[in-house]
């Protein structure tokens, strides 16, 4: 179930390159509706398994050709013998004219980034998930606004400043200065990437 439709390639020609990931994100979710007929009547126990193999699979894909697509590469297609965070990085980062040797120190890390995200509960975008499925929404268009909802700073966006942020830092000479200014109270910095509203003390996650 790796593999996308072919014509979502094309799909993807319908975005300017420096649209933002998440918009790219909740428009192809959404479009795996119109791509995948046998798999969204939720009263069908079959198709909901189906449709459930499916984003768990394809979701990667269409991330990763969001990346691709940012920079102005080809599409990499995914390798299956590939375990879920190597082909994750092989689309992303190999390239049709060379050989791409994924990092297993960085496969490690996608995989428990992968899992501390997933195993979180009764989190905002889970909620707009279920709150979109209990109308009788299909899987995808659920889904869909579930990725809309990760988009919000109170949420997923929080990694996306957090990212920023070690953009700005960038060198390790330069720690010094944003401690200095995260304990400065006339500052409006904030140190992005630490402590939890849920987790105060430990997260459980990290175990």
């Amino acid at each position: 179930h790796t593999m996308v439709h072919e014509q979502f390639a094309r799909f993807f020609h319908g975005f300017r390159r420096d649209s933002h990931p998440m918009a790219v994100m909740v428009a192809c979710l959404g479009a795996m509706s119109a791509f995948y007929h046998d798999s969204i009547d939720i009263a069908d126990a079959q198709q909901r398994n189906i449709a459930s193999f499916r984003l768990i699979a394809k979701v990667p894909t269409l991330a990763a050709m969001a990346y691709k697509y940012s920079i102005g590469q080809p599409f990499v297609f995914p390798k299956n013998q590939l375990d879920y965070a190597a082909n994750f990085l092989h689309m992303c980062f190999s390239v049709p004219c060379e050989e791409y040797e994924i990092n297993p120190v960085f496969a490690r890390a996608m995989d428990q980034i992968f899992i501390l995200h997933a195993d979180h509960e009764q989190n905002a975008s889970t909620s707009t998930v279920r709150l979109a499925g209990s109308s009788g929404a299909n899987p995808f268009a659920c889904i869909a606004a579930g990725v809309a909802c990760l988009w919000g700073p109170a949420h997923g966006g929080a990694n996306e400043a957090c990212l920023k942020m070690l953009e700005e830092i960038r060198t390790i000479d330069r720690i010094p200065e944003f401690i200095t200014r995260t304990k400065d109270k006339n500052d409006p910095f904030r140190l992005m990437g630490f402590g939890h509203r849920v987790y105060k003390n430990y997260d459980p996650r990290a175990k």
